[in-house]
């Protein structure tokens, strides 16, 4: 009888000892893991959504624009004989037979100056996408052809049938009237059979060519507005490329094979200026084709205009940050019992926890309707609040109550300086967390950890 009892109160002292209470924890802690998986689903699932939906309204507004033009082009004929024989005389004779190909001329100067502003009117449901109108403006000129160089004989050059063609993608969503100048005459284009490429083929009518250069030379001039999202790129065609963009999208990302001019490059939180120049040395093809057209799709340049990180892309990154919290707000509180002698129960844990996990769910709900930062605000301090009550019940004080609820203010706030840097994040989440790794070093060291 005796040592039943001795063998109960032994049983009782382990599970109320400070390693059973840790592991305990500990396993409640990687438990949580599991609806915080979830939560992390949710956003993707959200995130999904708005990517079809992102799909969707680029499909019916506009995608990526790239510019690839103009060219003139010149029809020439090409002779291939062969022998004719006539069936009732025997006599073979040599015919010619004449078949048109084309010739295509660069630019000699080509300049373009773009203004696009954003729109934010198109929404679906509860997304909203942001698109752009781009008014381009183009002008330049063409020199006489080099028909020479092309090994073209004189007397082949169907002068009288030259035409100006353009190559661009979302052909669907230009919406102004396209018509180019070249000198004292002006143009229409019409779209043409395209070579099956993501290229949409723009050609003018013939016209005479000698008749209409003046001492050899085509100035042209013609506006396009576009309908576009995510891109606005250029193929430098010109011998000599010059490309300025004015927009009010204050974050671009400028790529392609050529870099901007710096030193009149302008990004603010109103918009941003930029311009290129591209000579005919920078790049590596000739200003002169037969046949078919080159593919340059390695030389494009321009601007891509993007949300520098968008809601879901910062819930993400809040969400990774869960494991974190959940640990550190366990610790706080076992700290806390271990210090005081108060006992909480893994029930009362438990409950922290899910308010923990559900600080996420509020946080990715307000931010689709709101701003991040908002929403971020609201989520952490029902949360706090929530977790300060709670606290107040089980700790039976106020002091313990107000160290929690500031301690989980200074987390909640160190994460969110962390998710809005990008090149010192990494330094500033080290820093942090080593200052946290020594708060629970200092605090912890009068525990006795052997009982």
């Amino acid at each position: 009888m005796e040592n039943q009892e001795n063998q109960n109160t032994e049983g009782k002292s382990f599970f109320q000892s400070t390693t059973a209470k840790m592991i305990m924890v500990g396993l409640l802690t990687l438990f949580l893991l599991i609806p915080l998986l979830f939560v992390q689903d949710l956003i993707q699932e959200r995130s999904q959504r708005k990517s079809e939906m992102i799909n969707e309204v680029s499909e019916l507004w506009g995608k990526d624009i790239i510019f690839y033009g103009p060219i003139l082009r010149i029809p020439y004929n090409t002779f291939e004989n062969y022998n004719v024989t006539d069936t009732k005389t025997g006599v073979t004779t040599i015919q010619k037979k004449a078949t048109t190909n084309y010739a295509y001329f660069f630019p000699n100067e080509l300049s373009s100056n773009s203004n696009v502003k954003k729109n934010e009117s198109l929404k679906r449901g509860i997304f909203n996408h942001v698109v752009f109108t781009a008014d381009m403006n183009f002008k330049g000129n063409f020199t006489a052809p080099y028909f020479s160089k092309l090994n073209i004989a004189p007397e082949t050059i169907q002068w009288d049938k030259a035409s100006i063609i353009v190559k661009t993608t979302n052909l669907k969503s230009i919406k102004s009237e396209l018509k180019i100048q070249l000198n004292n005459e002006k143009l229409s284009f019409e779209p043409q059979n395209n070579d099956k490429s993501e290229y949409s083929i723009l050609a003018t009518n013939i016209f005479d060519y000698k008749q209409l250069a003046s001492n050899d030379k085509i100035n042209f001039n013609f506006g396009i507005t576009y309908n576009g999202s995510n891109s606005i790129k250029f193929i430098p065609i010109g011998k000599v490329t010059n490309v300025a963009i004015d927009s009010d999208w204050k974050s671009p990302s400028f790529e392609g094979s050529f870099a901007a001019n710096d030193a009149t490059k302008t990004i603010s939180a109103t918009g941003f200026h930029v311009d290129w120049k591209v000579l005919d040395i920078n790049r590596t093809f000739s200003q002169q084709y037969t046949n078919v057209l080159p593919d340059l799709d390695d030389y494009q340049f321009g601007v891509k205009l993007i949300e520098t990180v968008d809601e879901y892309q910062q819930n993400e990154r809040v969400s990774k940050y869960g494991f974190l919290v959940i640990g550190l707000t366990f610790l706080i509180f076992f700290l806390i019992q271990s210090i005081s002698k108060i006992n909480i129960h893994i029930f009362q844990y438990s409950m922290i926890g899910i308010a923990l996990i559900m600080f996420y769910t509020l946080l990715i709900s307000i931010t689709e309707h709101s701003s991040f930062s908002f929403a971020y605000a609201i989520s952490g301090t029902a949360v706090v609040a929530m977790i300060t009550i709670y606290s107040i019940s089980i700790l039976k004080n106020r002091k313990f109550p107000l160290f929690i609820a500031t301690s989980l203010t200074v987390l909640y706030t160190f994460i969110y300086v962390i998710i809005q840097m990008e090149d010192y994040a990494l330094l500033v989440g080290s820093i942090g967390l080593f200052f946290i790794l020594a708060a629970v070093m200092y605090f912890s060291r009068k525990i006795d950890w052997s009982k």
